[in-house]
């Protein structure tokens, strides 16, 4: 489900105020928002079948987080234009298969830390707890609680309901339940952090590092809209002032790697050092995962560039991330279009230079004013 509400004609590169237009509220009209979908609305798709098994994939459940990808044996599974998807701007999955090389194995549902992933055998689910998404501790709420509601109002998820009524005991007082959908959470923490009460107790699924390269960062924010833990923020700007770069609120990480993924200049290193549910079989599970490298996802998607629509205006040029690291762009040079690495203007109309080099956050998309440039899916 897409928020209406905004046009991309509402963001604009020679605004008078700061491009805080790139921030989770003010783009809800590009921003994808798992939590609108029900069970009964969830998809899954059939990734590999062999023999009596079947491994499948819930697009809605899926974090974009590459932790399956890093595990594969065979390479099988894909993942790219996180950024983009995330923001809504494309009509693809994070994820995808190459079947051909899947032997249906298994260790990717094994890691998976929201259960995205599910290995059937003979029609029957193997949910066992050699699997990071079932031995995960449901987040649970104690006697405790005082039913204040805050939970309900930080929960970057939605997956937390607080009823509340006047008591009945005489006493001028608030009774309630708090509600919390296991199915949806992803253990970030951030209602154990903020009750007054210590009346929720959450098990995250991995501890780790979480690292920046400031000199490399441009601000994008696709890290940020990515997070689904609500865990990477830009301090707030004035207009003039330079735009900070984005920062991590470490309590409320999970380690998932989304961020690594979504990052279209590279900037950010994620490093799982631990995983803390008691998983069965774990020192397989860790020999795959901890102290890794992320691997680096595929270019599945490609830029297209209606010329008979396109202004040339630059915005998309100027936006840009990878385009930001050019000399006179990053010196506000905003006249001097052409000449840039993935995207330039041409003859007055905008030019794709290097589709290689596009990390598929979907910036220029979000900016352009007329619609004239789009994402579209590239076969793997």
């Amino acid at each position: 489900m897409f928020f209406s509400g905004l046009s991309n004609t509402d963001i604009c590169i020679f605004s008078a105020e700061p491009l805080q237009s790139f921030t989770r509220h003010d783009l809800e009209a590009f921003v994808l928002i798992r939590q609108d979908y029900g069970e009964d609305q969830m998809n899954e798709v059939v990734f590999g079948v062999k023999d009596d098994k079947q491994l499948e994939y819930t697009p809605e459940k899926c974090i974009g987080c590459g932790t399956c990808v890093m595990a594969c044996p065979k390479g099988s599974l894909v993942i790219g234009s996180v950024g983009a998807v995330a923001r809504g701007l494309i009509d693809k999955d994070f994820l995808e298969n190459q079947t051909e090389l899947c032997i249906v194995c298994g260790i990717c549902a094994k890691t998976c830390p929201t259960g995205a992933l599910e290995l059937k055998q003979a029609g029957e689910s193997v949910n066992d707890n050699a699997y990071i998404s079932v031995a995960l501790k449901d987040t649970t709420v104690n006697d405790n609680c005082v039913h204040c509601g805050l939970c309900e109002q930080i929960c970057p998820q939605g997956c937390i309901e607080v009823k509340q009524w006047l008591s009945n005991d005489g006493t001028a007082s608030v009774d309630g339940e708090t509600i919390i959908d296991t199915e949806c959470c992803i253990h970030c923490g951030w209602c154990a952090e903020v009750c007054p009460a210590e009346a929720i107790s959450v098990e995250k699924p991995f501890e780790g590092t979480w690292v920046q390269d400031d000199k490399v960062c441009t601000a994008c924010r696709s890290c940020v809209d990515v997070c689904p833990c609500n865990a990477l923020f830009n301090p707030d700007w004035e207009a003039g002032e330079i735009v900070n770069k984005v920062e991590q609120r470490a309590d409320a990480c999970i380690y998932c790697g989304a961020c690594d993924m979504a990052c279209p200049v590279k900037a950010i290193t994620v490093t799982k050092t631990g995983i803390l549910p008691e998983v069965d079989k774990k020192t397989l599970l860790e020999k795959k995962l901890l102290n890794a490298e992320m691997k680096r996802p595929t270019l599945t998607s490609t830029l297209v560039i209606d010329e008979d629509a396109c202004l040339g205006c630059g915005n998309c040029v100027i936006v840009c991330p990878v385009n930001a690291t050019d000399e006179e762009v990053a010196a506000g040079c905003l006249n001097d279009v052409d000449g840039k690495k993935i995207l330039e203007v041409r003859n007055g109309v905008a030019q794709v230079v290097n589709q290689d080099l596009c990390g598929s956050d979907g910036a220029c998309v979000m900016i352009c004013p007329v619609s004239a440039i789009t994402l579209e899916k590239r076969e793997v």
